[in-house]
């Protein structure tokens, strides 16, 4: 435990776990782009349609969702009924794709609505609920679909909108992490819950930008609460920030004393390669899950990464907000994810 922490509270902002709570397993399912991007071999499901077998693009979010949490059920040879509580969210208004699917599922529910930050939301949550006694064993989840999130914030694919390179791409697909106490799978030692920072941007075609100093805001918090610096982790990633907001962060941090170099990357340039034509990189709930949930997890669980922080960041717009002129307050939360066996 590090010199700051003083009990399971470090800070109004900053939780320390001190008991044994760990993401015991975890589960993906993607959709076609995501499958041929450069995290592929690490996805448990990579669906060739983008209906995901369903017959509009709602239902297929809602299939990436099951796919994760049953896929995760049986990597950890458990039954729906062996867990007390799901935590899951999507893009989607009154989050029509966690409650259809814990309808399925029939999981007591909790859920929760961060915009891209909603996955490091449900972990943290989910680490609080189990570290606390309130839960045996949570599912934390999210999801996201591109044609869901262009039809709901935007323009349906079918309009043809041109699109700037600051825009980015949902990313579809869903993941599912199962967190308990003791076991294996890595130790979730704290979280760092974000403050809504708005500064001003108003272009809904510019997250980036929008969300970087929401990012920059938590990650400060958690180096200063933890008595932690960069270099104490193998990985710092960031959910969706991408190719534009990626190094805004950078260089905000830089400015504070935080040198980033060599261990900061955002998860929505991991998922896509260069040429995969999706404009300044991925976006979505999905991002940050996909790739902590598959990637991290393994690399973590193999002790090729010992630390890790991710920090997810959400846009906390809505169509109505912008189409009204309102600039766009963003958010970001923080989880950190230790070792494996």
């Amino acid at each position: 435990m590090d010199s700051k922490t003083k009990g399971a509270r470090v800070s109004r902002q900053t939780w320390h776990f001190a008991e044994d709570v760990r993401l015991q397993a975890s589960a993906v399912a993607v959709g076609p782009k995501e499958g041929e991007g450069p995290l592929a071999a690490f996805f448990d499901k990579i669906h060739s349609d983008f209906y995901a077998g369903q017959q509009t693009w709602e239902e297929a979010e809602k299939q990436l969702m099951e796919d994760a949490v049953q896929l995760l059920l049986k990597k950890a040879g458990i039954k729906d009924q062996d867990v007390d509580l799901i935590l899951a969210g999507d893009l989607l208004n009154q989050n029509i794709t966690t409650n259809f699917t814990a309808e399925v599922l029939e999981i007591p529910l909790l859920g929760m609505y961060g915009a891209c930050s909603t996955s490091m939301l449900t972990l943290a949550t989910a680490a609080s609920l189990v570290n606390a006694g309130y839960a045996m064993r949570t599912i934390a989840a999210c999801s996201s679909h591109n044609a869901t999130a262009e039809r709901q914030y935007r323009y349906p694919t079918e309009y043809g909108g041109q699109k700037p390179p600051t825009a980015q791409w949902t990313v579809t697909g869903a993941g599912a992490g199962l967190v308990g106490i003791g076991g294996s799978g890595p130790r979730i030692t704290y979280a760092t819950m974000g403050k809504v920072v708005d500064l001003g941007v108003k272009d809904p075609l510019d997250m980036g930008s929008a969300m970087a100093p929401a990012a920059v805001s938590t990650l400060a918090t958690h180096f200063s609460d933890t008595g932690r610096s960069p270099q104490d982790y193998d990985l710092i990633v960031t959910g969706d920030l991408a190719s534009v907001g990626y190094p805004i962060a950078k260089e905000l941090l830089t400015a504070q004393g935080y040198d980033m170099d060599r261990v900061y990357n955002d998860c929505g340039l991991m998922i896509y390669s260069p040429d995969q034509d999706v404009f300044a990189g991925g976006s979505g709930c999905a991002s940050s899950a996909v790739v902590t949930y598959s990637y991290i997890a393994e690399q973590l669980n193999k002790g090729l990464l010992k630390k890790v922080l991710v920090c997810a960041t959400g846009a906390l717009l809505s169509p109505v907000s912008y189409q009204q002129g309102n600039s766009i307050p963003c958010i970001a939360h923080a989880v950190a994810l230790e070792g494996g066996i």
